[in-house]
């Protein structure tokens, strides 16, 4: 008897939840794949299924099956409305992150020019997403990685965003002041390993993911760093892991005792921005 589309991607979202993984990935992937959206999803949903699309389901269920992230399947993820090549060079952007960036435009919406660094850039997904909504400012972006620099490169280039790219250890390779510095840095600790979703343990870039003194290493050379290179009325926003809120703003309060240091929820009522002001 054939089989429906429906029935062809339920019975792969059960296999996959029965043996602990996301049940949802499958018809994520199928979806994007086909490049459907929700209504051509109920159209087609009931309809008999191809070969062809049964058998690609197939490859993708066995691929997810080896924790593969999606997002890597597919070569690509989207932040900010913007769609950002992924690779396995670069972390995947996440939503918390765009929080992040709509924070630092949300208290930036003079529409002045500014001079702005995002350090660990990885994908590009916060400078290029900053770019594209302020065209005025100027948009530096920061990594360790040349693999990780070559890709926000990439997306700059395909999405038109002119941003200055340098290969830096946080602020070592530049000499400028700045207006805002942002920053979504490695900040899970060692001991949160078992944690970790084991699909981010095996495929993640791991210098995206960890950082030593319980997380908490790249804010501490932020924090100094930045001394020397935030400017006297300048901002700072910083995403955070959802347990180190106080750990990080006691960091900037040393740093800058002069400046208010406050922690922000993200939409899940979690600790995850820190911004100095």
């Amino acid at each position: 008897m054939a089989k429906t589309y429906v029935e062809v991607l339920s019975g792969a979202s059960s296999f996959l939840e029965a043996s602990g993984k996301e049940g949802y990935a499958i018809e994520y992937l199928f979806l994007a794949r086909k490049n459907w959206n929700k209504t051509q999803w109920l159209l087609h949903m009931r309809e008999e299924i191809s070969s062809s699309d049964e058998a690609m389901i197939k490859k993708d269920l066995a691929r997810l099956m080896e924790n593969i992230p999606p997002q890597y399947l597919l070569g690509y993820e989207y932040f900010f409305d913007h769609r950002f090549k992924v690779t396995k060079d670069t972390l995947i952007p996440r939503p918390e992150t765009e929080e992040l960036v709509a924070l630092c435009l949300s208290m930036n919406n003079d529409r002045e020019s500014k001079n702005v660094i995002d350090i660990g850039t990885g994908t590009g997904a916060i400078a290029i997403s900053l770019k594209l909504a302020r065209p005025m400012w100027q948009v530096t972006a920061v990594d360790i990685s040349a693999a990780a620099l070559k890709v926000a490169k990439e997306n700059a280039e395909t999405l038109q965003a002119v941003i200055d790219f340098k290969k830096s250890d946080v602020l070592s390779g530049t000499s400028e002041k700045y207006d805002v510095i942002i920053s979504n840095p490695p900040y899970i600790s060692q001991d949160e390993w078992d944690l970790m979703d084991e699909s981010v343990r095996t495929y993640e870039p791991k210098t995206a993911l960890f950082a030593e003194k319980d997380g908490l290493a790249i804010y501490q050379k932020i924090a100094l760093e930045s001394r020397d290179h935030l400017k006297i009325d300048g901002m700072i926003f910083l995403e955070i892991g959802f347990r180190q809120g106080i750990a990080v703003k006691e960091i900037f309060q040393t740093a800058f005792p002069e400046k208010k240091v406050s922690i922000h929820q993200d939409m899940s009522g979690n600790d995850r921005m820190v911004v100095i002001a």
